[in-house]
């Protein structure tokens, strides 16, 4: 069973004068080790050292914490086996996958792919911060928004290969990696319109759309031009029907064209400061645990909560929340590949409506932590923003850092909760997909939801919805009963979201971990009272000793894609305890 412990050790302290590999090595480590400990691994603390007995290998592996986070954001020092000798992140993660697949009856194909995606993210970690630290000072994105995208350097500190990219060349890496500052020209075709489908809820049809993205392209008369992502391009061209369709003439490949793109957190999802539009295209690139192509349910879903919100709901929501919005997903287009369900080429037009000096950030790039800036202390985002506050106010930083959590939760978990509690509408609002509004001090004043996959209606409240949105659910396969809502916001929103800022914001030294857990117990109290029905996912969050939590090394280890299948069975869920019930040390 995972290991627990009461007491609080010494803060760690960002890497500072450490070479990227060195740096990547042991983020990779810290994240299998975390997993490990939050997935049910046997652990044991002796002293100040977390201490795993690996039976299948008869191993044991010593790691002393420099960092205990009740919320799961564990820092640890230089991993060693039993012997003394160092343990690379390789070494722990094959270590970790025999240990697993032994108690799991996973076979030895499982373990390999396990170990060469740690490598695989590994190696492009170390990249990433040798390229970011070579960057003169002060460097940043174009936008606020973009840079926050691209500050991801590391990625999920819950995730065991959260930067793998398997099948992307370093070539290709150069371009369409946000973490090293890509940009690139979109590949545009140009499709029949027998074989292009789309729909809008923009005011214009999906075929005018896109010829407004298409510009001054040299279009083929009577055809419709369909962007995608370069390396898509090039994939999906190899697959028979669509090269049957270049065949017969109805998808002409126009070839690479217009203006570059920046590649956002998601690596699929581009954008340019000066479109109305973002664009989300299919990407059969394995990333974390899933490939990244739009699916036809995912399309339709963008464009009903399109529709919902312009007929009422956003209205509604500004006037509850005014300080939060859902970032609509208004249009989405396709190339029709006869017999298949989708072709690879979907497309979703998302709204872009952050101009360049809007601070609108995610909120996964604010609280990463930066080891390629050595010379600023590694810090995230969120820490020069905390430590700029409270220089500039003459408060300490853990009294700023607890008022900018509180300030945080009242303008967007509150109203991710309302919207449940009222509407049965779910947001998979974990970090990455959770946009902060900050004001020119810095404090957080507003938010976004963004993502088309995460939409769920709760399937007995579904009726009142279609006041906004007939079949409200059925096409886009939304409809999801109140229990397994309650299950993945529970993840999402109570243990991805908010307890994952407790734990960037405790080990960060921004807080007391202990005063935060205070801050959230005061937000479900207060949503608690302000609905006759409580909602479960509150109740769960508020009284529930353990919470299901997604096990990304498990998942990762028996290959489940969570794009694919029904959404109850799409990845591993274990019980963690749950920090919220006894915010006390």
């Amino acid at each position: 069973m995972a290991v627990t412990v009461d007491e609080q050790p010494t803060r760690a302290r960002p890497p500072r004068d450490r070479d990227p590999a060195t740096i990547a090595d042991a983020f990779a480590t810290g994240t299998l080790l975390r997993c490990w400990v939050r997935e049910g691994g046997d652990a044991r603390r002796v002293g100040d050292d977390l201490v795993l007995d690996l039976a299948a290998s008869g191993t044991t592996v010593v790691a002393p914490i420099t960092y205990w986070s009740a919320c799961g954001c564990h820092q640890f020092g230089q991993a060693r086996l039993g012997t003394g000798t160092p343990a690379d992140a390789t070494t722990v993660a094959t270590l970790l996958a025999l240990e697993m697949a032994a108690l799991r009856s996973v076979g030895p194909e499982a373990i390999g792919d396990l170990v060469d995606r740690v490598v695989d993210s590994t190696r492009r970690i170390s990249r990433h911060v040798a390229v970011r630290a070579g960057e003169p000072d002060g460097t940043t994105g174009a936008t606020p928004f973009i840079d926050a995208e691209q500050a991801l350097v590391m990625g999920h500190p819950m995730h065991p290969t959260p930067k793998s990219r398997a099948g992307l060349s370093e070539a290709e890496a150069n371009a369409y990696s946000p973490e090293l500052r890509g940009d690139f020209a979109l590949f545009w075709f140009a499709a029949h319109p027998d074989v292009f489908a789309g729909d809008s809820a923009t005011g214009e049809g999906a075929e005018e759309l896109m010829r407004d993205l298409a510009g001054d392209l040299d279009v083929p008369a009577g055809m419709v031009p369909v962007p995608a992502h370069p390396w898509q391009a090039a994939d999906v061209l190899q697959r028979p029907g669509v090269r049957a369709l270049v065949e017969k003439g109805r998808l002409v490949p126009l070839g690479p064209a217009g203006a570059a793109w920046s590649p956002t957190s998601s690596v699929r999802t581009v954008y340019r400061a000066d479109a109305g539009y973002m664009l989300k295209l299919s990407l059969a690139l394995p990333i974390t645990n899933s490939k990244r192509e739009n699916l036809r349910k995912e399309l339709r879903r963008g464009v009903e909560m399109a529709r919902m919100l312009d007929n009422g709901l956003a209205a509604e929501i500004a006037s509850e929340h005014p300080g939060f919005a859902i970032v609509a997903d208004p249009a989405w287009a396709t190339v029709e590949v006869p017999g298949q369900s989708e072709s690879g080429l979907e497309l979703t037009a998302r709204a872009n409506p952050f101009g360049p000096n809007d601070r609108v950030q995610c909120l996964a790039g604010l609280v990463s932590e930066r080891p390629e800036r050595a010379r600023q202390g590694g810090r995230s985002i969120l820490g020069d923003l905390v430590h700029g506050l409270a220089e500039r106010t003459g408060r300490t930083v853990t009294d700023v850092g607890v008022e900018w959590f509180n300030r945080y939760l009242d303008v967007v978990p509150a109203a991710v909760l309302w919207l449940y509690a009222v509407h049965g509408i779910g947001l998979e609002a974990h970090q990455q997909n959770t946009l902060v509004e900050l004001d020119d001090d810095g404090w957080p004043v507003g938010g976004r939801y963004r993502d088309n996959q995460g939409f769920y209606y709760s399937q007995s409240r579904s009726e009142d919805l279609e006041r906004w949105a007939p079949r409200v659910g059925v096409d886009s396969d939304a409809l999801v009963p109140e229990p397994l809502i309650d299950e993945r916001l529970g993840y999402y929103v109570g243990i991805n979201n908010i307890l994952g800022l407790v734990g960037a914001m405790g080990s960060q030294g921004l807080a007391d971990e202990i005063d935060l857990l205070r801050a959230v117990r005061r937000l479900l109290h207060q949503v608690s009272a302000q609905h006759d029905a409580v909602p479960g996912l509150v109740r769960t969050l508020l009284e529930a000793e353990s919470l299901p939590c997604k096990a990304n090394l498990l998942t990762r280890l028996e290959g489940m894609d969570e794009l694919v299948g029904p959404l109850a069975t799409q990845s591993v869920y274990r019980p963690i305890p749950n920090p919220i019930v006894r915010p006390t040390p």
